[in-house]
C-alpha cells in the first residue's frame, strides 16, 4: 500500500493573469511537464488557440475567485511555492522542491499579492534582470523541478 504523504505532485498556476493566452501556453506546459492539475485565482481560463493539447480538458482545472478560497483549497500537506523576483526569494537552481506542492505565479505586470507572498511557504526566483513572461517563468520552474534534484 502507497503512503499517500510519500507521493509526488504539483499543481501550477496564476493569480490574476494578464492574458488568456499565458494561460494556454502554460497549460501546454503544464501538461507536458508532469503536472498534476493546473489553477486560476481571480481571472477565469478561457479556451486558447495555444493550447493545442487542450490541456485544461486532459488534466484537473481548478478556479478559484479569491486567494482566500484557493487557500481553503490546498491539497493536504502541500506547500505554496511562490515564483517572484524578490530579495527574500530563493535561487531556483539550488532549491528542493517540496514533494507535494503548487507553484504559485503572478501577472506580469503585478506579480503575486502581498497575501500570496506572506501565506507562502517558499519564494524563489531564478535569474532573470526583468520579470518573464509568466509563461515563461512557468515552464522554467516545471523543467527545473524535472531535474533529479533532492525533495524537501
Amino acid at each position: 500500500m502507497s503512503n499517500n504523504f510519500e507521493n509526488e505532485f504539483f499543481g501550477i498556476g496564476i493569480q490574476n493573469g494578464k492574458t488568456p493566452e499565458n494561460l494556454g501556453v502554460l497549460w501546454r506546459s503544464a501538461q507536458n511537464l508532469g503536472a498534476s492539475f493546473i489553477f486560476t485565482i481571480g481571472n477565469r481560463y478561457a479556451k486558447q488557440a495555444c493550447d493545442t493539447h487542450n490541456a485544461v480538458k486532459a488534466m484537473p482545472y481548478f478556479h478559484y475567485e479569491t486567494f482566500n478560497d484557493f487557500l481553503k483549497n490546498l491539497p493536504k500537506g502541500a506547500r505554496i511555492v511562490g515564483v517572484e523576483l524578490t530579495d527574500e526569494a530563493e535561487s531556483l537552481e539550488t532549491f528542493h522542491h517540496p514533494r507535494r506542492c503548487v507553484y504559485l505565479l503572478g501577472a506580469e505586470d503585478h506579480g503575486l499579492s502581498n497575501q500570496a507572498i506572506e501565506k507562502s511557504h517558499f519564494l524563489i526566483k531564478f535569474k532573470s534582470e526583468l520579470s518573464l513572461n509568466v509563461s515563461v517563468a512557468g515552464s522554467i520552474v516545471m523543467y527545473d523541478r524535472g531535474i533529479n534534484k533532492p525533495r524537501s
